[in-house]
């Protein structure tokens, strides 16, 4: 007995035999033909397989991140300067309220805006 058969209980369906059970045996020229179609057959569903692969590796152009120039001091840091603030807001807590500000930073777009406390930036 085969291993493959005391494995899986079947006979293996190599690839010179992929013939359904029960079905006629197939000999001589007609098992050649009947592989070489089959390979054929293999080998198209694997390059179309392929060719999706392919497809979904092109890169979309929109999903490109432009990157902008920070300057660098000599000791390798940057300072964080507010350029402009953008809105006011008042935070109503329990005993206080807070007036915040909505600042822009040097080197950020106006999305990544940041709400400090004013006074923190009166400093």
């Amino acid at each position: 007995m085969a291993p493959y058969e005391a494995l899986y209980g079947r006979n293996c369906r190599t690839p010179s035999c992929w013939t359904e059970l029960g079905e006629r045996r197939v000999l001589g020229p007609e098992l050649v033909f009947d592989t070489e179609d089959k390979v054929r057959l293999i080998q198209d569903q694997l390059k179309a397989a392929s060719d999706r692969q392919k497809s979904y590796c092109r890169s979309d152009p929109t999903h490109v991140v432009s990157t902008v120039e920070i300057e660098v001091r000599p000791d390798l840091n940057f300072k964080e300067e507010p350029v402009q603030i953008l809105d006011r807001n008042v935070k109503i807590l329990r005993n206080k309220s807070i007036t915040l500000v909505k600042v822009l930073w040097r080197n950020h777009s106006s999305e990544e805006a940041m709400w400090e406390p004013e006074e923190a930036m009166r400093q």
